[in-house]
């Protein structure tokens, strides 16, 4: 199955991200063991993936999801879960389907107990490897340091858009702020590209336009929502409304938060903090990244932020072009940081 992607031709315009994948964000090491796991719609991207694993001189197995079970994926397969166990890195090139969160959590089960650099690339496109996955980020991580900080340290943080967004979140100093710019390390995997800092929020309350995105297989779906915004409100940490023009978004972004009883509970804070992004495409891989405020709906990866309650489910919303305030600092201004 190696070979399957191995030998599959790709664009050498998809080598820069590609290294800076395995030689900058997971700093792969020679004869290290790492698992690479793709299907046919990232075949070409695990390619390039491939090609530069076997630079780094890593020890790696690839995997290409069709040719193990039909899709979309019940369970992760076996083959695939016993590989991790061995690795001490591995990276996931693989277009979303629906209903395939399950499998992803019994991936990264054994990534978050294994302690596993592990770069989460779901929905990689051309385009985003060709982006998003060029920054620099050394850089991005400098600044994600800053952000943390200020944001660890603050006990409300507000946000406002032209568009109609003020929403406001009250921190929790029982809950840990996560960075995940791009370099990973062993504390907590990241999305490729990298760019953001998070944590679990004590409570969110307002309304968020979102004229962005919205996640999991709903943004394949949808695309870029900045002509037909959802337009959310938050009370006590809870969803209680969605509107929008487009009704079957409404009624599949209110379907999907209604899964299990914290489907609609915001489980994630978020700034994104990778600067070298312009503009939403479309893609929550990378718009999720660009500077200003996302929140989540589902599950709080409690395993890294300390939140005690959980969610098979897990949906983030990203609004554009943010005012933004830490306790009565402002440290963002349409969409740019004053730091």
């Amino acid at each position: 199955m190696k070979e399957l992607i191995r030998n599959t031709p790709f664009d050498s315009g998809l080598s820069e991200g590609a290294r800076n994948a395995v030689r900058t964000c997971l700093r792969i090491q020679p004869g290290e063991p790492v698992t690479l796991i793709a299907d046919e719609a990232c075949r070409e991207i695990a390619a390039s993936l491939a090609a530069e694993l076997e630079a780094a001189g890593a020890d790696y197995n690839a995997f290409l999801l069709e040719a193990m079970a039909p899709r979309p994926l019940t369970d992760m397969p076996t083959e695939i879960l016993q590989s991790l166990e061995r690795s001490t890195a591995s990276i996931y090139c693989v277009y979303a389907q629906r209903n395939e969160l399950k499998t992803r959590m019994q991936m990264t089960e054994v990534v978050n107990r294994r302690r596993i650099r592990h770069g989460h690339m779901v929905n990689i496109t051309r385009q985003i490897m060709m982006d998003g996955m060029r920054a620099d980020f050394n850089k991005v991580d400098e600044l994600s340091i800053k952000v943390r900080e200020i944001a660890m340290n603050s006990r409300h943080i507000r946000a406002t858009t032209p568009a109609g967004t003020d929403i406001t979140a009250r921190i929790s100093p029982e809950y840990k702020w996560l960075k995940t710019s791009g370099i990973i390390s062993p504390d907590k995997w990241g999305n490729l590209p990298g760019g953001e800092v998070f944590t679990t929020p004590e409570e969110v309350n307002g309304t968020l336009v979102i004229d962005g995105v919205v996640g999991d297989w709903l943004c394949a779906k949808y695309g870029n929502l900045r002509d037909n915004p959802l337009t959310i409100r938050v009370e006590g940490n809870r969803l209680v409304s969605a509107e929008s023009e487009n009704q079957d978004l409404r009624d599949t972004f209110w379907k999907y938060t209604h899964t299990d009883e914290n489907s609609d509970r915001v489980g994630e804070f978020a700034i994104g903090t990778n600067i070298a992004l312009r503009g939403v495409i479309g893609n929550i891989l990378q718009d999720e990244k660009m500077p200003g405020i996302h929140i989540a709906f589902g599950n709080p990866y409690g395993e890294h932020t300390g939140a005690k309650w959980y969610s098979s489910t897990h949906i983030d919303v990203v609004g554009v072009n943010f005012d933004i305030w830490a306790d009565e600092r402002q440290i963002m201004h349409q969409g740019q940081f004053l730091l």
